[in-house]
């Protein structure tokens, strides 16, 4: 197992996987809490509708059993068998509802009180229901005490006309007793399924992620070791030339290759995740300025600018300010063509007076790995008298859109090529409004 150390630990990289590994475990149980609560849901909706219409079936049954015992004989109701029927003996609540044509009923045969009943109106309400449907009712009404109880009324048939009912009442307080520890059970056993499923995800997605942690520091290493061991023999390189009385071409192509190193070395340790761009307030005038100054053939090039502030890294804008001119330097007409750089509001421009790029390649030269030799692939110009890396455009490109920029070429009016890098302008402080020094950057 590969040994990260502590730089490894805190790279953005990793940084990024550990979130990604929390984000999983949540959805993961986020996931399984979704699940459980849809079932539980189901569970307790079915339990309380069969418990409910058990309930319904018990005073139904009872109700229309015992209105099957009584009868009337001469408009007489007969009450006897109510004494002996089992059916009667095992209602909780039971009552005989009499009415005379016209007349709001009479309660006869009360068990086990008048308070166990709904209240006079719910009485009537009830003895409406059946007459109007003729047939068993079940309703819900509160007894006088309160006591929350489902009841049925089962109509007794006085010839052709309803005479009475019987009116049988069950307590729903035991049913929704065992529903409430049916609902707690779940629960409490959803909540302990969740906790097992966050538990067991975040163990799955760290083993899964494990060979992207060893990935990563493989790769962190391995850019450590390529800096070292590319930025030590271009020292080395420079140095000898310069030694030897080299020429000026031979110390800016030396030159040139080390800072395209820095550049690809960066722009992988970005992608890799390695290292995070750090966007801060700059002045994108000074920056350009200070960029071209340091340039070896800074005398060629003209510059105009006026005061903008962007959000973005020194560095990797230099950088790309950098590969323009010299793009245009190489690549804009013959040697010494003056090459002009703008700075305007959001936007560094760079023009040449060489060829040209024809419009069909002109997306192209910004993809990796295109190469000079012709003015279709290498860079800002085009009379194809030298070749790039294949490089240069690309990391252009790749800073632009990490500055959630853009790059693009177009043409000059009266000939040539213009290199354009738009970038989102920031608020400009008053107190910076008219400094030229320092290096470019701003208070926030």
């Amino acid at each position: 197992m590969i040994r990260r150390d502590t730089a490894s630990a805190r790279s953005p990289a990793v940084a990024r996987l550990r979130r990604t590994r929390r984000l999983m475990t949540l959805l993961f149980a986020a996931t399984t809490a979704a699940c459980l609560v849809v079932l539980a849901a189901v569970a307790i909706r079915i339990d309380a509708g069969s418990r409910r219409s058990g309930l319904d079936h018990e005073v139904d049954s009872r109700a229309t059993g015992l209105s099957r015992a009584v009868w009337f004989d001469a408009g007489v109701l007969h009450l006897e068998p109510l004494r002996e029927d089992e059916l009667a003996r095992g209602a909780q609540v039971l009552a005989v509802l009499q009415a005379a044509p016209g007349k709001p009923p009479t309660v006869r045969n009360i068990v086990p009180s008048r308070w166990a009943l709904p209240a006079a109106d719910r009485l009537d309400e009830v003895w409406r229901s059946v007459l109007d449907g003729q047939e068993t009712v079940v309703v819900s009404a509160l007894s006088a005490h309160g006591a929350r109880l489902r009841w049925a009324a089962a109509p007794v048939w006085d010839g052709d006309r309803i005479g009475a009912a019987v009116l049988v009442g069950t307590e729903q307080a035991r049913g929704e007793h065992d529903h409430e520890v049916l609902v707690r059970w779940l629960l409490l056993g959803c909540t302990a399924l969740v906790c097992c499923a966050a538990a067991v995800g975040h163990l799955l997605s760290g083993r899964a992620m494990r060979p992207a942690l060893r990935g990563l520091a493989q790769q962190e290493q391995f850019l450590a070791e390529a800096a070292h061991e590319l930025r030590t023999p271009l020292a080395t390189l420079r140095l000898v030339v310069e030694g030897r009385g080299s020429s000026d071409e031979a110390l800016r192509l030396v030159d040139r290759l080390s800072r395209l190193v820095t550049g690809l070395l960066a722009r992988a340790r970005m992608e890799a995740g390695a290292q995070r761009a750090e966007l801060v307030p700059l002045r994108l005038d000074q920056l350009v300025e200070i960029t071209v100054e340091e340039l070896p053939d800074h005398e060629s090039v003209r510059v105009a600018t006026e005061p903008v502030v962007v959000l973005g890294d020194p560095d990797l804008l230099a950088q790309a300010v950098r590969n323009l001119v010299e793009n245009a330097q190489r690549h804009g007409g013959p040697a010494g063509s003056p090459v002009e750089v703008t700075v305007t509001e959001g936007l560094v421009a760079v023009r040449d007076h060489g060829a040209g790029v024809p419009p069909a390649d002109r997306e192209r030269v910004f993809a990796r790995g295109v190469t000079g030799g012709s003015g279709a692939a290498s860079g800002t110009g085009g009379s194809g008298a030298a070749s790039g890396t294949g490089a240069g455009l690309a990391i252009v490109r790749w800073i632009a859109e990490l500055h959630h920029g853009t790059a693009r070429l177009t043409d000059a009016p009266g000939g040539g090529l213009i290199a354009e890098l738009r970038l989102p302008t920031a608020q400009l402080p008053a107190s910076s409004s008219s400094s030229h020094e320092g290096p470019g950057t701003v208070d926030a």
